[in-house]
């Protein structure tokens, strides 16, 4: 049999891809087996879609999903802002109240994500546990805000979701990571 170093190279590739694939997978699975708040499809749909994540070991999908809840927290405020902006007429006194206080966990929740990743790329997983622990329970205030008027409108449901479970995501890497250094 001939080969040639492109069919080799190819190859290479696929087996690291298939390997790639195991290493979220597994990753997700033992996630999702030990945090109920973590789902076993969100996390490999998640881990999955970005950019890095097949070349990336254990530690490198940690900071991927550190990254993801950030990009989550910069999008979702750019979309607060749009709401508040274009929207401000038609929004009731009470969302907009809701929206403001929003903004203002998620523009807080930046800032606390952002030192999240330092420490955790310092292997400060205590520090960053504590960090993305706070982005958790912002993303959960701002949610329980709209909850507290029966009829309010739930405009952030989705993506408060999302960016809990990122969290989540990360939080569960950084302790699998914790005790396999145990």
């Amino acid at each position: 049999m001939i080969s040639s170093p492109l069919s080799l190279l190819l190859f290479s590739f696929f087996l690291l891809s298939i390997h790639a694939q195991t290493l979220i997978h597994n990753t997700c699975k033992i996630c999702s087996q030990h945090d109920p708040l973590v789902s076993y499809r969100f996390c490999t749909t998640s881990l999955q879609a970005a950019s890095g994540s097949h070349h990336a070991d254990i530690r490198g999908l940690g900071l991927i999903s550190i990254k993801l809840t950030r990009k989550n927290l910069t999008d979702t405020r750019s979309y607060i802002k749009k709401l508040l902006k274009n929207d401000t007429r038609k929004l009731d006194s009470y969302v907009k109240m809701r929206l403001e206080d929003c903004l203002e966990l998620y523009s807080d929740s930046s800032t606390d994500i952002k030192h999240a990743m330092n420490n955790y790329k310092s292997k400060r997983y205590h520090e960053a546990n504590i960090q993305i622990s706070s982005v958790m329970e912002a993303t959960t205030t701002c949610e329980n805000g709209f909850k507290e008027k029966h009829e309010a409108v739930m405009l952030l449901t989705n993506r408060n979701n999302a960016t809990f479970e990122l969290s989540v995501i990360g939080l569960s890497i950084m302790r699998i990571l914790q005790n396999s250094a145990n």
